[in-house]
């Protein structure tokens, strides 16, 4: 019987490294035009979107809470980009939301049923 491979990279590295991108966004956003609001959605998002990565390290079923992190900055960034018509931040973080929830998406599908 031949063992399944696994992906290349485990989805929870991409996980960490988008949670980094969105509290790392917000600091620079407070630092740049002492933007509190920005701290603060910068390092709640990005802690949940940490929870959510480290839940799929544990559990790579337990996509829920990174499902929705990252789909609630895909449409409130999308929407800001939108607007503004500015990729910086807004589009960079909307893009990374869309790409991680396709990621997730098409890592759903692709895992057997048990």
């Amino acid at each position: 019987m031949r063992k399944e491979a696994g992906p290349l990279v485990p989805l929870h590295y991409f996980g960490f490294g988008y949670a980094a991108l969105v509290a790392t966004g917000g600091i620079i956003g407070y630092v740049k035009a002492g933007s509190v609001p920005s701290l603060a959605a910068g390092l709640l998002f990005g802690s949940l979107a940490g929870l959510g990565a480290y839940q799929l390290s544990q559990d790579p079923r337990n996509v829920w809470v990174f499902l929705v992190t990252s789909g609630t900055l895909a449409g409130i960034m999308g929407m800001r980009f939108y607007r503004s018509g500015k990729f910086m931040p807004a589009g960079l973080i909307a893009g990374a939301s869309l790409l991680m929830v396709a990621k997730v998406g098409f890592t759903m599908l692709d895992r057997p049923r048990s």
